[in-house]
């Protein structure tokens, strides 16, 4: 079974804004770029954990997912494919791009590439952060979680959890519903949130300090840089952060004090996002969702 969010990557037409964003403002290292022309950020001693190419729109190039071995691939492989779902593995210049072992890929119902992976490639002592900072949490946890926005959240659910095997962790039902599914001990490694278009909503780091959030905040105050949701605590993973808006549309979640969760968790129902703050942008809305890939807002969706 899928253990850990490894690595994503996207494609923008700002790609060059990252470098600065990446690095000076969210502590990231900007590694080697990577043989296909991607932008590759580290967060710790994998090889990286975000890739950014040049492309003519914002849009996401993969969401790479670990399991422990070849064989709990080809388990993986069998449960895709027996719902119908293609799978094309990877050649050896594809394995070393990506700095796994081993891995393939398959298209989910809204267009999104996902890569389970085996084998991911570590050098120890090797992650130098773009600026000061106590480190991020990752290791066997990933590099943090994504929220995908999907125009419905049943169908999306039956995908997601019957067919890749997400766990639960928690439902939110406010302003918009949202839910929330683990891999290993982290409350949540992906989360859906329904909406009238496919799209990324956010991408969430986590640091090891809450110190390095509050020093985030100051530098994208100084830099006057998009905030869409002011610092916070949330109500089910207990995670203190703010949200700023990255050069590629969806936002950064950038915290730190995540929940841990283990087999016996059992999932709750919430009615609000935040113990406190999180207070979003006045021009919140004009702002859009996130990255929008697909606008459904003129589509009729059944419930």
């Amino acid at each position: 079974m899928i253990n850990a969010f490894a690595y994503m990557g996207i494609s923008t037409p700002n790609h060059a804004d990252w470098n600065d964003f990446g690095t000076r403002i969210l502590g990231l290292e900007r590694g080697a770029d990577s043989p296909d022309g991607g932008e590759r950020y580290r967060m710790d001693d994998a090889l990286f954990r975000l890739a950014v190419y040049p492309g003519d729109k914002d849009d996401v190039a993969y969401l790479g997912w670990t399991v422990n071995s070849a064989v709990e691939a080809a388990e993986m492989e069998q449960r895709l494919t027996s719902h119908g779902v293609e799978v094309t593995y990877a050649n050896a210049v594809e394995r070393e791009d990506r700095g796994v072992e081993g891995y393939f890929w398959f298209t989910d119902p809204y267009g999104f590439r996902h890569e389970i992976a085996w084998g991911q490639f570590f050098y120890p002592s090797t992650f130098h952060p773009g600026r000061s900072h106590a480190g991020f949490r990752t290791g066997d946890q990933g590099l943090g979680h994504a929220v995908l926005i999907v125009p419905n959240l049943k169908e999306a659910e039956e995908f997601y959890r019957g067919v890749m095997g997400f766990k639960l962790s928690d439902y939110i039902r406010g302003p918009f519903d949202v839910r929330f599914y683990h891999v290993n001990g982290r409350h949540h490694s992906f989360a859906l949130a329904e909406g009238p278009c496919i799209g990324v909503h956010h991408l969430m780091f986590e640091t090891n300090s809450i110190d390095d959030v509050g020093i985030a905040h100051d530098l994208v105050t100084e830099a006057d840089l998009p905030i869409t949701m002011g610092m916070g605590r949330h109500v089910n993973d207990l995670v203190t952060s703010f949200y700023v808006k990255s050069p590629s549309g969806f936002a950064i979640e950038y915290g730190s004090g995540g929940l841990e969760v283990d087999d016996l968790w059992v999932a709750k129902t919430f009615h609000s996002f935040s113990i406190w703050g999180h207070k979003p942008h006045p021009n919140l809305a004009e702002m859009g969702p996130g990255m929008v890939i697909e606008d459904l807002s003129n589509v009729s969706v059944e419930a």
